[in-house]
């Protein structure tokens, strides 16, 4: 079915293994050789996750380390050299709504910062929250307070602690008894910590694990955070120009890069998708291809085609920069008779092969022009 819709390369992990676990090489290749049994190529690892514990700095960390450079350098000896990852803390890319209705029928993610604050101070309970908002918000606040029902209270709890984690990092998942005792406890391993010193931990785990990658001949690539600010009082450290250029340097080494995620960083009104593009284009090792839409603190998945991702800029700027860069369509609408099918949020199929469809377009116009360009020249 993929290679019918014109997919070359898969992005996938050992989804089984559980996090801090040794990805055996025989597990790596089984799965590299069912993948290339279909006429494909395993791409790019998404992802090998971080533990926790890693990023906290917990008494294990260094055992867990050496787990990930056992598999780093197990995926290097297979063949696979571009290993996404990521370094935000407790919870992954975040929404409020996984099925907004837009005006033609379909289905985004979205983010409504109104009712995440409402989670945040009401649900979640956290001490001295309201300092993270506005006094226009928390009025906000206050006010759905005294109008939400218990049902859009459940599905609050679904959709930001359990329903995306589950099978992003797993610290959460579908089943588990009281999602928000068990979350509160994920936050409370982070008490104490700032931005400073997660980047050190950052930086203590790229000084360990960056030799193997240079060894194998493996590209690390940090996923930026989704959205790009802090939440919960966590710290956040992949937001921006400033802080992607920190690690960088922090490890400064050709095997330490980005993965460019271009809706996570469109989230941010801060960041100038194109300009960072640019910026970044000879770190980036692998692209993904989403675009969003921001008004007052809110966002919504965008068409493959609008909003402040500007992908048809972007490829333009990798094409030209590296024409071996992965890159996948990331997200898609939830449209026609897959609305049913319980996919993962922001991965169903129909949407996704639409977005491909839209991308293929971009990716034939800009290859035409630098053909076109090169002749001219």
């Amino acid at each position: 079915m993929l290679r019918q819709i014109g997919v070359e390369g898969i992005v996938t992990a050992l989804h089984d293994v559980p996090n801090g676990e040794v990805w055996t090489l025989e597990a790596i290749n089984d799965l590299k050789t069912y993948i290339e049994a279909a006429g494909l190529r395993w791409s790019v690892v998404e992802s090998l996750p971080v533990s926790e514990s890693i990023k906290y700095a917990g008494d294990d960390r260094d055992s867990l380390i050496e787990n990930y450079k056992i598999s780093l350098a197990n995926l290097g000896r297979a063949g696979v050299k571009t290993v996404c990852y990521n370094f935000m803390p407790v919870i992954d890319w975040i929404r409020t709504d996984l099925q907004h209705l837009n005006a033609d029928g379909t289905y985004s993610l979205y983010f409504d910062k109104i009712r995440f604050a409402y989670f945040d101070c009401y649900i979640l309970d956290r001490k001295d929250a309201e300092k993270d908002y506005t006094a226009e918000e928390m009025k906000q606040v206050e006010e759905l307070a005294n109008n939400i029902t218990e049902a859009e209270k459940n599905e609050l709890i679904n959709n930001i602690i359990v329903k995306t984690q589950g099978f992003v990092n797993g610290n959460i998942k579908e089943g588990d008894k009281h999602p928000v005792i068990l979350f509160k406890k994920l936050l409370s391993l982070y008490a104490g910590i700032d931005k400073n010193r997660l980047r050190e931990n950052m930086k203590y785990f790229l000084e360990k694990v960056i030799p193997t990658a240079e060894e194998w001949g493996v590209n690390l690539c940090v996923h930026p955070d989704d959205p790009p600010f802090a939440v919960f009082g966590l710290p956040r450290i992949v937001t921006s120009a400033d802080d992607i250029e920190w690690f960088l340097k922090a490890v400064d080494s050709p095997n330490n890069g980005l993965t460019f995620c271009a809706g996570s960083l469109s989230a941010g009104i801060h960041n100038d998708v194109p300009v960072l593009a640019k910026r970044l284009a000879g770190r980036t090792h692998f692209v993904h291809l989403r675009s969003t839409d921001v008004k007052n603190g809110n966002f919504v998945e965008a068409s493959h085609l609008a909003g402040r991702g500007h992908l048809i800029e972007l490829v333009r700027i990798f094409e030209k920069a590296n024409p071996a860069l992965p890159m996948r369509v990331d997200h898609g609408k939830l449209m026609l008779d897959d609305v049913d099918k319980e996919y993962n949020p922001g991965y169903s199929f129909l949407g996704r092969m639409y977005a491909l469809a839209q991308v293929e377009g971009i990716m034939a116009t800009v290859n035409d022009e630098m053909q076109r360009n090169m002749l001219n020249n």
